[in-house]
C-alpha cells in the first residue's frame, strides 16, 4: 500500500448517517403548560395572556380634549423656508424666493391623532446545547411554571425589547438525535470512505501524453492522484467522518424550553385628509405641536372635539388595538396625543405671474409643486 494511503480510514458501517438538525416530531417529551409543541425548527407556540392579565374597558367612558388654537407664521419666516429650501434644489434659483410679493398667507389647521398601544407578547421553543455535565434544572426540581408566570423585568415603556428566558425545571439530557449518541457522523462528500475519485483522471490513474510530445502516443500516470485513480476526501480529510455538528462530540444534548418575550409599541396614525394640492405622507417627516397627551392603561375615546374625524378616528384605532393585540397579547399601557401640526398656504406673485407653496411642521418644511425659475445647465 502506498505510504499516503495508510492514515486513510476503512468505511466503518458503525458511524451514523447524518440525522435531522432539529429534533423529529415525538422526539421530546410533553412538558405541563407547555404542550403547544410539535417539534422542528418552526415550532414557536403563542401563549395568550390568562385573563386577569389583560385590563378591560368600562362602558360610556369618553375623554374630553380642550380647544386649541392655530398657529401662524410671519411673511419673514415663510420667506426664510423657502429660501432653504431653494438651496436645497441645486437647479433652482433664490432670487426668486428673494423677490416675489406675497398676496396671502393663509393658516389651515391640521390635526393629527396617534394611538400607541405597548404590549408584551410571549412565545416559547424547544432548544438545545451540547451536554458536557453541566447542571440539569429538570422536572425533579419541581413543576415548570406557566409561560405568563414566569418574571421578567420590563424595559422603559414604548420601547421595543426582545428577551430569551429558560423556563425553570424544563431541562433534560437525550442523546444527540443527529448522530445517534455516536459524536461524529459519516462524511456525506465521500459516503464514509475517506476517498473520493480523482476528476483529473476519472478514477483511472492514468492521462493520455499530449500529440505533440516527444513520444508519439500513449499514457502518462496522472499527476493528481500519483495514479492511484482516487484522492483524500477533502472534506473530512481521509476519515470517513465529521464531528457532529450539533453536539461537537458531546454524544448528548440538554434539551429545554426557552421562552421568548417581546415588547412591542404599536402605532395608528390619522391626518384628516382635506388638501388636494398637499400630499399627506409630506406630514410623516415633521413634528407638531403635542397640545393633549392622554396616557393610562387603557384610554378612552375623544368626545366633543371641534374636528369629528379625529373623534371617529380615536373611537375606530382605540377598538381595532383592543380586538387586534388583547386576545394575543398583554396590553401594558396606552398613550393618545393630539398634535397640531402648522400647514400654512402662501400665495404670491413674481413678474406678475401668480405662485404658491406650502410651509408644514414645526421644522417649517417647504412643499413646492412649481417654482417660477429654475437654471438649466448645458
Amino acid at each position: 500500500m502506498d505510504e499516503k494511503d495508510e492514515d486513510l480510514d476503512a468505511f466503518d458501517p458503525n458511524i451514523p448517517e447524518e440525522g435531522p438538525s432539529a429534533p423529529p416530531p415525538g422526539w421530546l417529551d410533553d412538558v405541563h403548560g407547555y404542550q403547544g409543541h410539535k417539534g422542528g425548527e418552526e415550532d414557536n407556540p403563542l401563549y395568550p395572556p390568562p385573563p386577569a392579565y389583560n385590563p378591560q374597558p368600562e362602558l360610556n367612558r369618553n375623554t374630553l380634549v380642550p380647544n386649541v388654537r392655530v398657529p401662524t407664521i410671519s411673511e419673514d419666516v415663510a420667506r426664510d423656508a423657502l429660501l432653504k429650501f431653494v438651496e436645497s434644489k441645486w437647479r433652482y434659483s433664490s432670487k426668486p424666493a428673494r423677490n416675489l410679493t406675497f398676496k396671502e398667507l393663509k393658516p389651515i389647521t391640521v390635526y393629527r391623532y396617534r394611538l400607541e398601544t405597548y404590549t408584551e407578547t410571549r412565545t416559547s421553543a424547544w432548544q438545545f446545547e451540547p451536554y458536557n455535565g453541566q447542571m440539569v434544572d429538570g422536572p425533579q426540581y419541581g413543576m415548570s411554571p406557566p409561560p405568563w408566570d414566569i418574571p421578567v423585568s420590563m424595559p422603559q415603556r414604548y420601547t421595543d425589547m426582545l428577551e430569551k428566558v429558560r423556563v425553570p425545571h424544563s431541562s433534560f439530557v437525550k442523546l444527540c438525535h443527529k448522530c445517534n449518541g455516536c459524536g461524529r457522523t459519516r462524511c456525506t462528500a465521500c459516503s464514509g470512505r475517506g476517498q473520493k475519485r480523482c476528476l483529473t483522471c476519472h478514477g483511472s490513474g492514468y492521462r493520455r501524453r499530449p500529440r505533440n510530445h516527444k513520444r508519439s502516443s500513449g499514457k502518462t500516470r496522472c499527476s493528481s492522484c500519483s495514479g492511484r485513480g482516487q484522492k483524500r476526501c477533502i472534506s473530512c480529510h481521509g476519515h470517513g467522518y465529521k464531528t457532529c455538528s450539533v453536539c461537537h462530540g458531546s454524544q448528548n444534548l440538554l434539551h429545554f424550553i426557552q421562552l421568548t418575550v417581546t415588547w412591542k409599541n404599536d402605532i395608528a396614525d390619522f391626518i384628516p385628509d382635506r388638501q388636494p394640492d398637499f400630499p399627506d405622507k409630506k406630514f410623516e417627516r415633521v413634528t407638531g405641536d403635542p397640545f393633549f397627551i392622554d396616557e393610562s392603561l387603557l384610554v378612552y375615546p375623544i368626545q366633543g372635539f371641534p374636528d369629528q374625524e379625529i373623534c371617529d378616528a380615536s373611537t375606530k384605532l382605540i377598538n381595532e388595538h383592543l380586538n387586534r393585540f388583547s386576545s394575543t397579547s398583554r396590553i401594558l399601557q396606552q398613550r393618545q396625543t393630539i398634535e397640531l401640526v402648522p400647514l400654512t398656504h402662501a400665495y404670491y406673485t413674481y413678474n406678475g405671474k401668480d405662485y404658491s407653496f406650502f410651509v408644514y411642521g414645526m421644522e417649517n418644511k417647504v412643499f413646492a409643486s412649481k417654482y417660477p425659475s429654475a437654471c438649466t445647465i448645458l
